[in-house]
């Protein structure tokens, strides 16, 4: 069969496609990258928020479309599957299928087409990002019961990985030219609870430092989790990018508590500037959302002057109601003119204090990993440790002699604004 495959939502998810693409090929099918051509696509979907929810149909729809032509079945999994699958009335899908079959997908497109099941061996990837970056999946599910989130719902409790295989994952991608690995879980500081009864992730990090990876970055660290030991790993071990992702949600102690988050002002601000402390280099990113429940102007501009200089880059989402969380009963947030109106100031305020922290990189040289040409700027662009990939800023460049994608340089920063600029030495 030609079977192809259409990824929404977070890298996690991600992973999780890069996993069933493995087994599919393996099993002797034909991956493709044009859905007109296929005779099965799958659609792996998110159900975080409505506006995923509104992609996730729309795509289903889109891809049902082509059974007018070629198309012969139609598989929608990840967590709008999950979540709806068995009450969706959606006849032009063929099979719903729940997140723990993913990993008998070829048992179920086997069944659907009415052949045997190949054998095919179960364990691998294929990258789907640019080759010299991957991300590494340490957990699945979570345990905080933020009261916005569906999370626990949809996929149920924290549930990590051993480390010993991660370790072996994270050879076979250094094996494959991978230079930087990003860890992610829906909460990497939770990491190893379940297992070993006790937090492991600056286990895992003292490993994955012995291979030889150019950067390793964590993201999704909660704050009440962040401790000394792990900051001390993070500004001693230079192949672990001095970056932390650590979503806030709010700065408003109220707002905070309605969410049932266990962080507080103060904690936040203090948490800042002890970071700063112990790892001076650091960039640290964080996500807010707008227009909770309770959120007045008041709320919302004690967070505007908290984005006012506290992070170096963040990512601001309007409340999306959710149903079986605790949030869904509480009363209506503002409106969504007022919401997107407050989006914007903050992305405003988070541009500006981007651009004003990225003004110490000027006259300093940086390793820059080259990720292609930016053909209207007629130059190279990459990243510093310092940015995480498509979600961050980026390092333009030029360079007098010939470079390859994937491969790190010395870049000389001569200019910032939101972005930074230079040319290779």
């Amino acid at each position: 069969m030609n079977i192809g495959m259409i990824s929404l939502g977070c890298d996690k998810n991600r992973v999780d496609s890069e996993n069933m693409l493995y087994l599919i090929k393996n099993a002797g099918h034909t991956l493709c990258d044009d859905a007109e051509n296929a005779d099965i696509v799958i659609v792996n979907t998110c159900a975080f928020i409505n506006d995923a929810k509104k992609e996730a149909i729309d795509t289903i729809l889109e891809m049902a479309s082509l059974k007018e032509k070629k198309l012969k079945k139609l598989i929608v999994t990840g967590c709008f599957a999950e979540r709806y699958g068995k009450i969706a009335d959606m006849p032009e899908v063929d099979l719903f299928l729940d997140i723990k079959e993913e990993k008998n997908i070829v048992d179920h497109i086997a069944m659907l087409c009415g052949e045997e099941t190949p054998y095919c061996p179960s364990v691998g990837r294929i990258l789907t990002t640019p080759a010299h970056y991957a991300y590494l999946k340490i957990a699945d599910g979570c345990n905080n019961r933020c009261a916005f989130c569906a999370i626990p719902f949809i996929r149920g409790a924290y549930v990590s990985t051993p480390i010993e295989e991660l370790v072996k994952e994270a050879k076979t991608l250094l094996n494959n030219g991978v230079k930087e690995i990003i860890l992610v879980a829906q909460d990497t500081t939770n990491y190893g609870m379940d297992l070993y009864k006790e937090r492991r992730l600056k286990d895992l990090l003292c490993e994955l430092v012995k291979l030889d990876f150019w950067k390793i970055r964590l993201l999704y660290t909660y704050p009440e989790l962040i401790d000394d030991e792990l900051l001390e790993l993070i500004a001693k071990e230079d192949k672990i990018a001095k970056y932390l992702d650590i979503p806030m949600q709010h700065i408003d102690n109220n707002i905070l508590k309605k969410m049932n988050r266990r962080s507080s002002e103060e904690s936040l601000r203090s948490l800042i500037l002890h970071i700063r402390k112990k790892c001076p280099q650091i960039a640290v990113r964080s996500t807010f959302i707008v227009g909770f429940p309770y959120e007045q102007e008041v709320e919302h501009q004690k967070l505007l002057d908290f984005i006012d200089g506290a992070v170096d880059y963040a990512g601001f989402f309007i409340y999306s109601p959710e149903e079986d969380t605790k949030a869904f009963e509480y009363p209506k947030g503002v409106n969504k003119n007022v919401a997107e109106r407050w989006q914007t100031k903050l992305e405003k305020m988070q541009c500006a204090t981007t651009s004003n922290k990225q003004a110490k990189y000027v006259n300093t040289i940086q390793e820059v990993i080259y990720e292609g040409i930016d053909y209207d700027k007629q130059c190279f662009y990459g990243r510093t440790q310092f940015q995480a990939p498509q979600i961050d800023t980026k390092v333009f460049f030029t360079s007098e002699f010939p470079l390859e994608i994937g491969n790190i340089y010395n870049v000389f920063i001569d200019y910032a604004d939101f972005n930074l600029s230079g040319k290779t030495v």
